[in-house]
């Protein structure tokens, strides 16, 4: 294990969550990197630090002013949850972070992988922080089978405690020991690619001389996809554009989109957008995008405010909204008005 950790520490000891700890930037940095990639991350964490630097600061904000700042990384539930334990922490422990898993895992937003991540990594005592890398790592180095899910990662974590992995655990800062982990999932033992003669603990890999590809298990359903085809209003006035809300059961939830209805959809119990009943549609531009389980065809027209209100009637409520990065236009919104420049340019 130390020969991983020193190739860990000498390869991404630069991190600038890494490199300049505290507690409030452990969390930030963890919530952010959640179902997001390193690069990704680095390009939000300091903008976004500066902007929020604790958590007094970060729990004055609205949801709005968050998701802005939340801005390009996506699954903006974690911003929200984010700004619900601010919140709360600020309300309740006095703007100071619980040291203990059992106080951390009862604060709003705070899950099992973050209070997890908060004691091994913040505070460096014993923990393992069971995300995507560390569990497929410790599937292949111990050659376990159990299929991929929730029974997996309570299944690595009761080895874990029974002290049946890991034994050497003890003897190494668990903040390094789980880092070293992440950046072996990371970088060397991905989920579609591993490189066995770079990995330092080939030699104690119980799946290095046979498939390391095969663990951990996947089950074999077929995964749901659907294709759906929106039409896409665009209204504008000026530098504005007609927007509307996303309620919570919507997805993007809290962010301003274009008015948006259906053309043709596969899934029949898709109800978030009204049916098109405009008229034949000829698109001044086709997008294409893709969200959870669909995938989608933007047909983006201008249409008068009039008829967008008369089409939409009863759907919600239209507003105007500048086109602006610090408002929380959707990305897709983003995207059409970004290209529909482009495509007027080039006529």
């Amino acid at each position: 294990m130390k020969a991983l950790i020193d190739w860990s520490k000498t390869h991404f000891d630069h991190l600038p969550w890494r490199k300049k700890r505290s507690l409030y930037r452990t969390l930030v940095s963890e919530i952010m990197l959640q179902q997001t990639t390193v690069s990704t991350v680095l390009n939000h964490f300091e903008k976004f630090i500066q902007r929020y630097p604790d958590l007094k600061t970060l729990a004055k904000a609205s949801q709005e002013e968050i998701c802005v700042a939340w801005k390009g990384l996506g699954y903006y539930r974690r911003a929200r949850n984010l700004l619900k334990a601010a919140q709360f922490m600020v309300e309740h422990t006095g703007g100071q972070i619980p040291g203990a898993y059992e106080e951390l895992i009862q604060i709003p937003g705070i899950g099992d992988y973050t209070a997890s991540a908060l004691t091994a990594m913040g505070r460096d005592e014993r923990a393992l922080c069971v995300d995507a890398n560390i569990e497929r790592v410790t599937c292949r180095l111990y050659g376990i089978k159990v299929e991929k899910g929730p029974r997996l990662s309570k299944e690595i974590k009761k080895r874990f405690e029974d002290q049946r992995i890991y034994r050497d655990f003890h003897l190494y800062s668990p903040r390094d020991f789980n880092e070293a982990l992440m950046d072996l999932g990371r970088v060397i033992c991905q989920a579609k690619r591993v490189d066995c003669t770079l990995c330092p603990l080939t030699l104690q890999c119980a799946s290095s001389q046979n498939d390391p590809l095969a663990l951990p298990t996947v089950s074999k359903k077929e995964v749901e996809s659907f294709e759906l085809d929106l039409v896409r209003c665009l209204i504008r006035k000026g530098n504005r554009i007609l927007v509307y809300k996303k309620e919570e059961h919507h997805w993007l939830f809290g962010q301003y989109e274009l008015p948006t209805f259906i053309l043709r959809s596969q899934d029949v119990s898709l109800t978030q957008y009204p049916p098109w009943k405009g008229g034949a549609v000829k698109a001044g531009l086709k997008l294409k995008s893709q969200i959870t389980k669909y995938k989608i065809i933007n047909h983006v027209i201008e249409i008068s405010g009039e008829k967008a209100r008369r089409l939409y009637r009863g759907h919600g409520k239209l507003l105007y909204k500048e086109c602006s990065q610090d408002e929380n236009l959707s990305g897709i919104t983003f995207k059409i008005l970004k290209n529909w420049k482009k495509n007027r340019a080039g006529e």
